[in-house]
């Protein structure tokens, strides 16, 4: 399944996911093709079958740009080319910060979002 654009994948019953979905779809750039889709929807879950083994048992945010798939703070750094051009102009500044800093700040945002509520069926 392939969408036009760039799709971010992420955990719909998540509060805090959902949160930060809402001020994305805020701030995208005009004629954007950015989707955004929950990881248990049909086509996230026809997506993340279609990723490499290695990435399709991670519990975390996905971005698919240009055929390719990111996790973690790369994907969270790489949304920022989505959005209108002051968050945008962020983006090199955030390749600053060393990996392991990035991403131990996500991870313990990661292991903290369910403590400001889940969405249940």
């Amino acid at each position: 399944m392939r969408f036009v654009g760039d799709t971010l994948l992420i955990d719909a019953r998540c509060v805090l996911c959902n949160r930060w979905a809402k001020f994305l779809r805020r701030r995208l750039k005009r004629n954007s093709d950015f989707t955004i889709l929950g990881q248990d929807a049909d086509e996230g879950v026809a997506l993340i079958n279609d990723f490499p083994a290695a990435l399709q048992s991670m519990d975390t945010v996905y971005l698919v740009r240009n055929g390719r798939a990111y996790v973690r703070s790369g994907a969270a750094i790489r949304v920022l080319l989505s959005m209108r051009w002051y968050y945008a102009m962020l983006f090199p500044l955030a390749w600053l910060v060393p990996l392991p800093l990035r991403d131990g700040a996500y991870w313990a945002v990661a292991k903290l979002r369910h403590r400001f509520g889940r969405l249940d069926d």
